[in-house]
């Protein structure tokens, strides 16, 4: 079965478009020093080695939807989400201390690295903090520059800005809420579904839409029709994701096994838990939480935990109710047919995902 992502060629297209700009952007930063080739060679491999593109897609098909015409402008438009998107993940391993994503070295260890072997002065740790920190800024700079250089006519790009300067400015502060609530150890279910709407719900499937629409000038009903579908969908999406931190297999992943628990993550499945557990397991959970020496058994024993807790059932529980949502506020839009057909199979893909 082909995946929703392919349809009308999209997966290529975007990293055709993201390719491009990397290209244009490996030039300019050669003219500045040969030194930052190794700049290039990180980012490109970053962006362009792996990801599932869902961003792109749900701002594709959210245009498409709207009565928008295939157009290969419009494809390196919504690339610009997946700079974003590296932008944020290259952060947000920093800030987790993530060894690897998608199964190889993150990018503050991969800097780490080079600094180690060529046995450069100062702490390796710090260099590769630095570099991450700089080309999680630079993707940033580079997503907004890939939007206004993708060809959209004045009229489109317009339109297209506050959707987009917003989604920037609420995942940043979803993270900031992330890292708050870590540090806090808040156990609530209402913070918990605050950092997954702002970190994740409205990043990923919400805005995409809207982004979408917004190019395609579409009329207030449909934007009211793509919150409605991609706030639940979006919550879905993060929901899975937290469920495969704690329970997914780290050869698909590419995550070890556990690492949401040894960074402390106070999510919807940890909240939902911490709620149901009494003191003596409420309180080995926290303790675990968090523990960056905690081992496989550890882990173990902290999956256990939630899981007995109800709180692994009782989250997927939230996402089929949530899928439910978002499915009815899609059937009851106005959309173009085939685009509803694609959006239908990518929420599908969204919440039913294994990586």
């Amino acid at each position: 079965m082909t995946s929703p992502v392919e349809v009308a060629g999209l997966r290529p297209r975007v990293d055709k478009a993201l390719a491009a700009f990397l290209a244009e952007q490996r030039t300019r930063l050669a003219g500045i020093d040969p030194a930052l080739a190794e700049v290039s060679d990180a980012l490109e491999a970053f962006v362009l080695g792996g990801g599932k593109r869902l961003r792109p897609a749900f701002a594709y098909w959210g245009y498409r939807g709207a009565g928008g015409t295939d157009s290969d402008l419009v494809v390196a438009a919504v690339a610009a989400l997946e700079l974003v998107q590296a932008s944020a993940l290259i952060h947000d391993d920093l800030m987790d201390r993530s060894d690897t994503r998608r199964g190889e070295p993150s990018v503050h260890r991969r800097f780490e690295s080079r600094h180690a072997a060529a046995g450069w002065r100062g702490a390796a740790s710090s260099f590769g903090d630095a570099a991450a920190v700089l080309l999680g800024d630079l993707a940033l700079v580079w997503s907004d520059e890939l939007l206004h250089t993708s060809g959209l006519t004045p009229a489109e790009l317009t339109r297209a800005r506050p959707v987009f300067d917003e989604m920037r400015t609420e995942v940043t502060a979803g993270q900031y809420l992330d890292v708050l609530t870590q540090a806090t150890a808040d156990t609530s279910l209402e913070r918990a579904g605050k950092v997954a709407r702002f970190k994740a719900a409205k990043y990923t499937v919400e805005r995409p839409l809207l982004l979408g629409a917004a190019i395609a000038g579409a009329p207030a009903e449909i934007f009211a029709a793509y919150t409605a579908f991609g706030l639940p969908l979006g919550e879905a999406f993060q929901l899975r994701d937290d469920v495969l931190g704690v329970f997914g297999d780290p050869s698909q992943t590419g995550k070890p096994a556990g690492d949401d628990l040894r960074e402390g993550k106070r999510t919807y499945l940890v909240a939902a838990a911490f709620g149901a557990l009494g003191d003596g397991a409420w309180d080995e959970l926290d303790t675990g939480l968090g523990d960056q020496s905690l081992t496989d058994e550890g882990v173990e024993r902290l999956r256990a935990l939630i899981r007995d807790s109800g709180a692994l059932a009782a989250t997927e529980r939230r996402i089929d109710e949530l899928m439910t949502a978002s499915l009815a506020a899609l059937e009851g839009a106005d959309l173009d047919e085939e685009a509803r057909t694609v959006l239908r199979a990518l929420a599908d893909a969204a919440t039913r995902r294994t990586v």
